[in-house]
C-alpha cells in the first residue's frame, strides 16, 4: 500500500518536468530577446541612435489623376491601381490602410517597428511625397518588445510567449515545492525574489 500511495504522489512529477522544459524550450529565444531588450529600453536615453531618412518626391500619372481628384475629405484607402504604381514604378509597398482625404491632399501614415513612414499626395497635381525613417536595429527590437506598430501576427506571438512564459514560471514553482524538503535555501532564496522587488518600489518612494 505504502508503495501504492507513492506511485500516485510521484506519478505528477515527469509531467511537471515534461512540461517545464518544453514551456522553457519554446520561450528560451523570446525571452532572450525581451531580457536583452528590457536592459535596453532601461538605458535608452544612454544609446545614441543615428536616424537614416529616406525621401521620395515624383509625380503620379495622368492616368491615374481621376482616382485621387476632388476636395472631398473622407477617409478610405488608396485604390488598387494607385498602389500597384507604386509597388512598380517606385518600388514602394504601400499597405491598403486607411488614409486622411483632405480637400488638397491625401496623407497616409505608415508607422512601423524602429522607424516611421508617411505618404502625401497632391490630389490635384499628383505630386506625392514619402519619407521614411529608421532608427536601427536597437530600436526595431525595442519597438518589438513594447508591441508598438507591430503586426496582428506578433501581438498574438506575445500572448503565446507569455502563456508558456506563466506555465514554466508556475511548473518551476511546483517543483521548487516539490523539492524543497532536500534544499533548506529554496523558500530562502525564492522569498528573496518576491521581497526585493517591493523593498525596492517602497524605497523609490520616498
Amino acid at each position: 500500500m505504502k508503495h501504492i500511495k507513492k506511485t500516485k504522489k510521484t506519478s505528477w512529477v515527469p509531467f511537471i518536468r515534461s512540461l517545464h522544459w518544453m514551456s522553457s524550450a519554446i520561450c528560451l529565444v523570446a525571452v532572450f530577446l525581451f531580457a536583452v531588450t528590457g536592459i535596453t529600453l532601461n538605458h535608452a536615453d544612454s544609446i545614441k541612435a543615428d536616424p537614416k531618412v529616406l525621401t521620395i518626391e515624383k509625380t503620379l500619372p495622368e492616368s491615374l489623376l481621376s482616382q485621387i481628384s476632388g476636395d472631398d475629405e473622407k477617409q478610405q484607402p488608396l485604390s488598387v491601381s494607385v498602389i500597384n504604381w507604386f509597388d512598380k514604378q517606385a518600388d514602394l509597398n504601400i499597405p491598403k490602410k486607411t488614409a486622411e482625404w483632405n480637400s488638397d491632399e491625401i496623407y497616409l501614415a505608415l508607422p512601423k517597428p524602429g522607424g516611421d513612414a508617411w505618404l502625401s499626395i497632391d490630389r490635384e497635381t499628383g505630386e506625392w511625397i514619402y519619407e521614411e525613417t529608421s532608427r536601427g536595429w536597437i530600436a526595431y527590437l525595442n519597438d518589438l518588445h513594447k508591441g508598438r506598430n507591430t503586426s496582428e501576427a506578433w501581438r498574438w506571438f506575445m500572448d503565446f510567449v507569455s502563456i508558456c512564459c506563466l506555465i514554466f514560471c508556475l511548473s518551476g514553482f511546483w517543483l521548487l515545492w516539490r523539492y524543497s524538503g532536500n534544499r533548506r535555501a529554496t523558500y530562502p532564496v525564492l522569498l528573496i525574489g518576491v521581497i526585493a522587488p517591493w523593498i525596492i518600489l517602497i524605497i523609490s518612494m520616498h
